[in-house]
């Protein structure tokens, strides 16, 4: 049985001293307590794990850690194996690269991001020296389950030390759209997405993050994707959403807690005969502290009714203090709540009680439980856990106010939704949840309740950790229709025995790498000797069987003693004869088709129009992905309004349209072509979508390979169009190796 091996930046708790001695205090943060639930409740958890380690780094000596691993404070259900980077470093791959680059970026605050080489450099070794820690503990069949933003780099480091590691990866921020990710340096860009890609799955908040990282990869990487899958490196890539959930049952047992109980009533009590507003955040500027306090004064001037009945308990909890950003931060926060009291309290009243202080759970379940209204209005938030555990808190009465702007609002989508920058509109939320039917109140709390109860804390954890196993799997069954060694051992066999051999090869993307204009795929040297070395031997027929056109091909290959065919079937030249044209149909009709065509290069940047003798085709390898796709989906409708019930098709291949005369397809030219030659033995290589004719034709009758990946009829894939030169030459050399044994 495989074991769970959880990375994240930090353990689920610091070391701290004072003049009593060292002492364990529990981290806050909603991903250490949403797996520290989990680890927590060997209930909820899946038979799948024998064992579960926690690696994270240790912000203390080595000698502190030995003094306290063993003690009481540290009884817990998991084996924790901890990181002691360099302090210098550790500070610029935290507070440096994490938080002030990755951090502020990825929650669309440019202004703010530091770019710093040394910065960099600092995260790529720490994350190294994570890789080395797991390397470590590491065992086959392991599960290896890495957490966010800090440690981006480490997915692609461990598969280059663990190749057939099982890897998920997932991020608990936003990850932003792809103008604000190609602000980072070109280098840093592509090692965060290329690390990140090292895993099997890659997990999200919401479904935007999911789009926006895959149209980064699909810029910056040239990555082709289904979906949410992406293909890179050879390896199939899942993008899932995930939206984090919490232990909606620990928060409902609060209510009847004792302690908590006792913190509820004493609220109550002092607070008697005033609405109670709660909040609480970490000192970071992405929670729109400043916008909420300005929405808060606007509220009370706004609305003067309820000076005297109501009161805003802000608590922040300390973060990044390090950071003088955030120290300044804080100053300016303090002054702001100075103003608010001394403008609008009174010798009774205190419009806003501020603190800045962690709080314990039990305080936290009280405010939750008394508070009238949670007013949660951050900037820009990867999901938000204080907005789901206030709704999993609220009793009979509570009203959400959330921003917008937060991953929890596509879920939440009960709460009083603002846009956190409008103080007018965050003023009005406030007045509308202060004045909310109780009968409204309950009805909006039980939709949400009922969803966070379904998708808890446990839910999220099993769907990442079984859609890991089943991409896995995926993997493996994809692993079965590659191209290995056994197979190529099969066909090289049945090579060799033959009398005579038929080996049909597609062109562009197959002989040669796919290039933004046609004219750039002139064969290289390395390519016509590699043919002469197949037509050399007289028991083949090679039959180059392409898109492209008759006088092209008789350019680059009409020399070598092999058969041509043109336009997927529209003239053909065999060994030694002359071009035979299989159309008759006269061209007039490309002078409608082309005027369509050309207005879709206008309103299309890249793409052009590819004229051959029997065809059209309109590519759109050369436009921003997203756009070339819709728009040739927009032709491709055009097309096939304009040439129905004509003798004219409308074929869909790769980044490209072409229109053709029906009956040219490759399939049944290729299979009369193999039918002339009744070969021994006869292979099949193609990459489009018109290369699957030949496959369904061929069915059981050839070996049919397709280079690249995609849904396919053929028998066996390889991966990459790198990959077909060594093939074909493995198959010339058994032949050699045939004659020298005789």
């Amino acid at each position: 049985m495989s074991r769970l091996i959880i990375v994240s930046n930090r353990l689920p708790f610091t070391i701290e001293k004072n003049e009593e001695g060292i002492f364990v205090r529990q981290s806050s943060g909603g991903l250490v307590s949403a797996i520290k639930s989990y680890f927590e409740r060997p209930d909820k958890q899946s038979t799948d794990y024998s064992d579960k380690i926690w690696v994270g780094s240790m912000d203390a000596a080595e000698e502190d850690w030995n003094a306290v691993k063993d003690g009481p404070d540290l009884l817990t259900d998991f084996r924790v194996e901890p990181v002691f980077p360099d302090r210098e470093q550790y500070e610029d791959y935290y507070n440096g690269f994490s938080n002030s680059t990755l951090w502020p970026l990825f929650h669309y605050f440019p202004t703010l991001v530091d770019y710093k080489k040394d910065y960099f450099e600092a995260y790529r070794d720490v994350n190294q020296q994570f890789a080395e820690t797991i390397a470590k503990v590491y065992q086959p069949g392991d599960t290896i389950w890495v957490h966010d933003y800090q440690l981006m780099l480490l997915p692609q480091i461990l598969r280059e030390a663990l190749p057939n590691a099982t890897i998920g990866f997932f991020l608990h921020i936003p990850f932003p759209s792809y103008e604000i990710f190609r602000l980072l340096p070109s280098r840093w860009k592509r090692a965060l997405l290329h690390g990140t890609l090292g895993a099997d799955l890659v997990g999200f908040h919401t479904h935007d993050y999911v789009q926006h990282f895959i149209q980064s990869c699909k810029m910056i990487l040239k990555v082709e994707n289904q979906f949410t899958d992406i293909l890179y490196k050879e390896r199939v890539i899942k993008t899932e959403l995930f939206p984090i959930g919490i232990d909606y049952q620990k928060f409902r047992d609060a209510i009847t807690d004792e302690e908590t109980v006792g913190i509820a009533t004493s609220l109550e009590e002092k607070f008697y005969n005033q609405k109670i507003i709660f909040s609480v955040d970490r000192l970071d500027y992405t929670k729109g502290l400043d916008y909420r306090l300005d929405g808060y004064e606007e509220f009370l001037s706004r609305y003067p009714e309820w000076r005297e009945r109501v009161v805003f308990i802000l608590n922040i909890v300390p973060s990044r203090s390090m950071i003088s950003a955030y120290m300044k931060r804080k100053s300016r926060i303090e002054e702001k709540v100075s103003t608010i009291n001394g403008k609008f309290s009174s010798l009774h009243w205190q419009p806003l009680i501020y603190r800045y202080n962690h709080l314990s759970f039990e305080e936290l379940c009280a405010l939750y439980q008394v508070a009238d209204a949670a007013l949660i209005t951050p900037l820009r938030d990867g999901m938000n856990l204080v907005a789901k555990e206030y709704v999993a808190s609220c009793i009979d009465k509570g009203v959400l106010i959330l921003s917008e702007l937060t991953g929890a609002a596509s879920e939440l989508s009960e709460a009083v939704l603002v846009n956190p920058t409008d103080v007018e509109e965050v003023a009005d939320g406030i007045a509308t949840a202060l004045t909310m039917h109780p009968i409204e109140q309950r009805s909006r709390l039980s939709n949400m309740q009922r969803r966070l109860a379904s998708y808890d804390v446990f839910k999220w954890t099993s769907d990442f950790l079984g859609c890991l196993k089943e991409t896995k799997a995926e993997q493996e069954n994809l692993k079965i229709s590659l191209l290995n060694d056994e197979n190529q051992s099969v066909i090289t066999q049945d090579y060799k025995q033959a009398e005579t051999r038929c080996i049909l090869l597609d062109y562009d993307g197959t002989l040669s790498p796919i290039q933004k204009v046609p004219s750039m795929a002139k064969p290289t040297t390395e390519l016509i000797t590699l043919l002469n070395r197949l037509t050399n031997d007289p028991k083949n027929e090679i039959v180059i069987i392409s898109g492209r056109d008759a006088e092209t091909l008789e350019h680059w290959l009409g020399n070598l003693p092999l058969n041509l065919i043109a336009e997927h079937g529209a003239a053909i030249k065999h060994k030694g004869g002359e071009w035979q044209e299989q159309a008759t149909m006269a061209a007039e009709w490309k002078d409608k088709i082309r005027p369509l065509m050309q207005l879709f290069v206008n309103r299309c940047a890249g793409s052009f129009i590819e004229e051959k003798k029997s065809s059209l085709a309109w590519h759109y390898r050369n436009t921003h992905p997203d756009l070339g796709f819709n728009r040739s989906r927009e032709l491709r409708n055009n097309l096939l309004q304009l040439t129905g019930n004509t003798p004219l098709q409308v074929m869909d291949g790769n980044k490209v349209l072409e229109v053709r005369l029906v009956g040219f397809d490759k399939g049944t030219t290729a299979l009369n072509m193999v039918r002339t030659f009744n070969a021994d033995f006869t292979l099949c290589l193609g990459d489009d979508v018109t290369d699957e004719d030949m496959f369904r034709s061929f069915a059981d009758k050839a070996y049919t390979i397709k280079v690249g990946r995609g849904n396919t009829s053929a028998q066996y894939t390889i991966l990459s169009q790198k990959d077909v030169y060594p093939f074909l030459r493995k198959l010339i050399g058994a032949t050699k190796t045939v004659q020298l044994q005789s």
